[in-house]
Formats: C-alpha cells, sequence, structure tokens
C-alpha cells in the first residue's frame, strides 16, 4: 500500500515558523515519492494567491515560491473552501493548480488507507 501525506496548514505570516515548517515537511515527503496533498486554511490562505508566497520572508528557510511550485507541479494544493469564501478568494483568484475544496474531501483524503494527516 502507498503511504500518503495530507498536510493542513493553518498558519501564514501571522505564525512564520509553524507555516514554514508545514511547506516544509509537506515539499520533503514529496521529494521523497510521498503522494502529498497540501491544504491551505486560515492565514495560509492567501498563499494561494499569485505574489503572495514571494511576500514570505523566514530567514534559514526555503522560499515559499519555490515550496508552492514543487507541491503544484508534483502533489495537490487546496484552498479551504469556507476560508476562500471568508477572504473573498474565488477560483479565478489563485495560482493554476489550485483547487478549493471543502471539509468532506479534507476527511476523505486524510481518512484514506495508508494516508497519515498532519496539522500546523
Amino acid at each position: 500500500m502507498k503511504r500518503s501525506l495530507v498536510v493542513k496548514v493553518t498558519a501564514g505570516q501571522d505564525a512564520p515558523e509553524r507555516c514554514s515548517q508545514a511547506f516544509t515537511v509537506a515539499s520533503v515527503a514529496l521529494a521523497s515519492g510521498v503522494d502529498v496533498s497540501l491544504w491551505l486554511t486560515g492565514e495560509s490562505s492567501w498563499f494561494a494567491l499569485p505574489g503572495r508566497a514571494a511576500e514570505f520572508d523566514l530567514p534559514h528557510a526555503a522560499p515559499l515560491p519555490d515550496l508552492i511550485d514543487a507541491l503544484l507541479a508534483g502533489g495537490r494544493v487546496t484552498l479551504c473552501t469556507q476560508c476562500a469564501a471568508r477572504r473573498a478568494i474565488t477560483g479565478a483568484d489563485v495560482l493554476p493548480g489550485v483547487r478549493i475544496a471543502g471539509a468532506q474531501v479534507f476527511v476523505q483524503e486524510a481518512l484514506a488507507d495508508g494516508a497519515q494527516a498532519l496539522v500546523y
């Protein structure tokens, strides 16, 4: 059975170390051949928008735009439906490849056979 990793990021600029850690763990898992699904929720929702990751700066951390690009290229990146709505973000606003989905999809992914879910 192939393992998968579902990472939910709740932090953004408000908690940069926690945010960076989530993106880094997801990216390392992806580079290791793991099927990765990254969920943007709460303040991390803003990183679904073009240019927003470039505004993120944390010393000694991998550049967030590079991590997002890798995750979009080889994994799945999802923006929480309710989080998007609260921020007036629509499907037309997000980076190419970002999907908008809700809790039902998150639960389905997190409870799939072989899945491991992490929340940051």
